[in-house]
């Protein structure tokens, strides 16, 4: 039943790889194998020799002699328990998209086009991949790839150039992503899961992921896609539509922020910072919609949109719950792996067999090269159930050195190929960029970047 259970993983697993080739969302597989895996699980309960206790994070003794009955009973309670954990994860998430979105209704972003001053290519080039660096370590990758790349589309006409603005973009969103609690799903999981700690996170990861976004930026803007000067136009368009704009932004922005505080002071779970940081924003969302002066400057056809509904109400509408719902079925797919132990066992085979590189991360017995193909392999497949396998597979305890480069790895090792990260995927979209011309251009790029930061990190860790 074993080998079956892994069959299904493995086909699902193939599915939402191959994602664009069968025309099939990646929800659907992930939703399909969790379900069949449990099925599986209750049906066949009696042939499984042993169980993972997740709590303890170590095989329960005499599973298999057990009566059926306790069996169904562990088996329930170890089902909650991924769930709940899940859940922390999608909540925090939910509240996090809403802001973002919140935002959004305001126009808030458009408030970043006014820092870009300069009409040079090369300066425009690192204006934009600190702006991704900082921001993604904010509202996550995935919205400030989608909110730099829209600002892009004003400011850079020519598409030749702007894809390769786009491909640095990326690389630099998915290495701010490494360092914040918030910046990634990946990087957030470990935070929730109680692996990393947000100022040790910062500690091991700043300096390693700078290093990632600023080589590949360096080298960049000597090619020539980045010699010259862009010609930008003015337009009235542009402009915020919003007067609250500005105010939107700083305090949306700074709400997320706040989350990581409030964990700190509390020892809550994130998620309760993220709900209370939500609803501040939404009273301050409320108040100035409600406000005569707050849609003045919209035409009356948005104005009319906006004033029939709460910005609330339509911010959650926005919110992409097909995401929400992928990471419910890996996560909970992944669960099922890990309560038939045999995550555990893969990572038992793991530190006997493979070879160290240099130093091995210190008091685990895992290889840096097992981590760094981890990294290789999330350009391939998706971070997400790396993760989520890692936390399955391996037992050391908060703010070990191997959590923080599997943060590192999962995070930035997607940036090498456009299929390998939400900011590639989402940019891929936005731009149609081809996935061979990405491959060609800029995956040198982000592989010298993850490898550079890399050895920043092993440098890091002998300081730390």
């Amino acid at each position: 039943m074993e080998t079956v259970i892994i069959l299904v993983f493995v086909i699902g697993y193939l599915a939402i790889t191959l994602e664009h080739s069968i025309k099939i969302d990646k929800l659907i597989p992930a939703l399909v194998m969790m379900a069949i895996s449990w099925a599986l699980i209750s049906l066949g309960l009696e042939t499984f020799p042993q169980w993972f206790d997740s709590a303890k994070h170590s095989l329960l003794e005499g599973f298999g002699v057990m009566p059926h009955e306790e069996k169904m009973h562990i088996m329930e309670e170890t089902l909650l328990h991924h769930l709940g954990k899940t859940a922390e994860i999608l909540v925090f998430l939910l509240g996090a998209m809403t802001i973002v979105e919140i935002i959004d209704y305001f126009d808030g972003f458009s408030t970043i086009k006014g820092f870009i001053k300069t009409k040079s290519k090369k300066k425009i080039l690192w204006i934009f991949s600190i702006l991704a660096f900082i921001l993604s370590a904010i509202i996550d990758n995935l919205t400030a790839t989608i909110v730099l790349i829209s600002i892009l589309q004003k400011i850079v006409k020519d598409r030749d150039v702007r894809l390769w603005y786009a491909g640095l973009i990326i690389i630099a969103a998915n290495a701010g992503g490494a360092w914040s609690p918030i910046g990634d799903v990946t990087t957030t999981m470990l935070w929730i899961g109680k692996k990393v700690s947000t100022d040790h996170l910062f500690v091991y990861l700043f300096l390693p992921s700078l290093v990632c976004m600023a080589i590949p930026s360096f080298i960049a803007s000597f090619l020539p896609a980045f010699k010259g000067k862009l010609d930008i136009e003015e337009n009235v368009e542009d402009k915020p539509k919003s007067k609250f704009s500005s105010t939107m932004l700083y305090l949306g922005l700074g709400a997320i922020v706040s989350v990581p505080i409030f964990k700190t002071i509390t020892h809550l779970p994130p998620y309760v910072g993220m709900m209370l940081a939500l609803g501040v924003v939404a009273i301050f969302a409320e108040l100035y919609s409600s406000s005569k002066f707050s849609l003045a400057q919209f035409d009356s056809a948005e104005s009319d949109a906006h004033a029939h509904h709460s910005p609330v109400h339509a911010s959650l509408s926005k919110i992409e719950l097909p995401s929400i719902l992928f990471f419910l079925g890996i996560l909970m797919a992944v669960a099922a792996l890990e309560s038939l132990g045999i995550l555990f066992e893969f990572a038992t085979a793991l530190k006997e067999g493979m070879p160290m590189l240099g130093t091995e991360l210190h008091h685990t017995g895992v290889s840096d090269l097992v981590i760094l193909l981890l990294g290789v392999a999330s350009a391939v497949i998706d971070n997400v159930p790396l993760v989520a396998a890692s936390l399955g597979m391996f037992s050391e305890p908060m703010d070990n050195e191997l959590w923080h480069f599997v943060a590192y790895s999962a995070g930035t090792g997607g940036s090498m190929l456009i299929i390998g990260s939400a900011a590639g995927v989402v940019a891929m979209g936005m731009e149609k960029i081809d996935f061979f011309w990405y491959l060609k251009k800029i995956s040198w790029l982000a592989l010298i970047g993850f490898l550079a930061g890399a050895v920043t990190f092993m440098f890091t860790r002998t300081i730390f």
